[in-house]
């Protein structure tokens, strides 16, 4: 089968998407599918058995993610070409224009690739942008997987904003009115949980017939216990985009200023952005009177991140919701203790009091309470651990995930050779 899939943002540091399109695509060509990926930058790392066919764009944050191909490595007169000028332009204040813009060269290129390769099959990792109807319209078969709707994003935002401003800010910035209308023309979409399968279908009023629940995996012998690494004692990890106000960092920022009355050593790294690229977590660190006891990373290789999942003594997911939460999961399956939140759907992969422990989102009390409960019990988190890892073993990998996305594309496949030979027999 040639499958060909459609990511804005391939990256694996652009969050769970990135993640999503590396493993999947891996395990499909390994499996003997023709896998080709169009993608904007940041660009994707994918295995090499993975055809890579990197979009250029002209961006606000492709300027930010290929400073020296943008300035130095493009005629200067294309800036001022009208589509890439405003491309520039509404990309600084639109996420909905990044998408479209991407979405519609994606098209085009994908017009170009079909002279040569007949795709049986174009999955689109969410852009769900109005490029998706010209796809459509051109006969491509579309499939769709939405990790979760992002008008959940655009709620837990507004709820967060400090002002009017950026209240507006927010609004103007999220794509949830195109995003709804492009999902409601998907023949079939892909969800990675049954907790997001209800979240879309509620956000997007979907037919449940066209949804199709597949759960993410893990790489389960690169995230793994490192038997000669050891815990650092009071060493608490957040892995996640701070930036993004779904992922609850500042209930966790809030929580540790309440536990800095305890005489506990503790101390919380971020995996994130470098610490000069951000702006919540810096501010509510200095606010809070955390510096001597929270520090920045920067981005780690995966071979660090596997370390230092290794060398906490806690790992902590504070997320208003998630479709799926494969920080915490990957922590997991390197053996360490997680605490996260009841949001979206952390309790389909954890099992409270079993193989981690939960927390209800936004309740920086209860945080600090379990995060308290959990440095002083060696022995729970030590069970935690080990029975988190056996879980992940047993539940989530890769190859079932690929396997149950075949089968969605071959039912997809199968309806539309049924409707056209309907249309064949109703025309003669």
């Amino acid at each position: 089968m040639k499958i060909c899939f459609i990511m804005y943002q391939g990256n694996m540091y652009s969050g769970g998407q990135g993640i999503y399109l590396h493993y999947l695509t891996r395990e499909l060509a390994r499996m003997g599918h023709e896998v080709h990926v169009l993608a904007g930058p940041p660009y994707p790392e994918l295995d090499d058995k993975v055809i890579a066919h990197n979009l250029e764009t002209y961006s606000y944050w492709s300027y930010h993610h290929e400073k020296e191909d943008f300035l130095f490595n493009r005629n200067p007169l294309s800036y001022f070409h009208p589509v890439n000028f405003y491309e520039f332009v509404s990309t600084r204040i639109a996420l909905s224009s990044l998408l479209l813009t991407f979405s519609v060269r994606a098209w085009v290129k994908l017009r170009e690739l079909s002279r040569e390769h007949r795709f049986d099959i174009v999955h689109d990792n969410q852009t769900l942008s109005y490029g998706n109807w010209l796809m459509q319209a051109s006969g491509f078969p579309l499939v769709a997987t939405i990790h979760h709707p992002l008008t959940i994003d655009l709620e837990n935002a507004l709820q967060q904003a400090g002002s009017l401003y950026e209240k507006a800010r927010r609004i103007l910035w999220s794509p949830w009115v195109m995003q709804k209308v492009t999902a409601r023309t998907m023949p079939q979409v892909i969800v990675v949980s049954e907790t997001s399968r209800k979240a879309v279908q509620s956000a997007f009023d979907l037919d449940p017939a066209r949804m199709h629940v597949v759960h993410n995996g893990i790489d389960t012998e690169r995230f793994r216990p490192l038997p000669d690494v050891e815990r650092q004692p009071g060493l608490i990890l957040y892995v996640g985009n701070s930036e993004d106000r779904n992922k609850g960092a500042r209930y966790l920022l809030e929580a540790m200023r309440i536990l800095q009355d305890d005489r506990r050593d503790y101390e919380l790294a971020f995996v994130d952005h470098k610490k000069e690229r951000l702006k919540l977590a810096p501010r509510l660190v200095q606010e809070y009177g955390l510096s001597s006891r929270v520090h920045f990373t920067g981005r780690l290789t995966n071979e660090q991140l596997v370390k230092i999942y290794n060398q906490a003594t806690l790992v902590v997911s504070p997320s208003l919701y998630e479709g799926f939460g494969l920080p915490a999961a990957e922590a997991m399956s390197c053996g360490s203790p997680v605490i996260a939140t009841t949001g979206g759907a952390f309790p389909e992969v954890i099992d409270h009091g079993e193989t981690g422990w939960l927390v209800p989102p936004g309740d920086a009390q209860a945080l600090a309470d379990g995060i308290r409960m959990l440095m002083d019990d060696e022995p729970l988190r030590e069970r935690l651990a080990q029975a988190g890892r056996a879980s992940i073993l047993q539940r989530f990998n890769w190859r079932k995930a690929a396997e149950e996305t075949l089968a969605v594309y071959e039912q997809m496949l199968g309806e539309r050779k049924d409707a056209k030979a309907s249309a064949y027999v109703s025309g003669s």
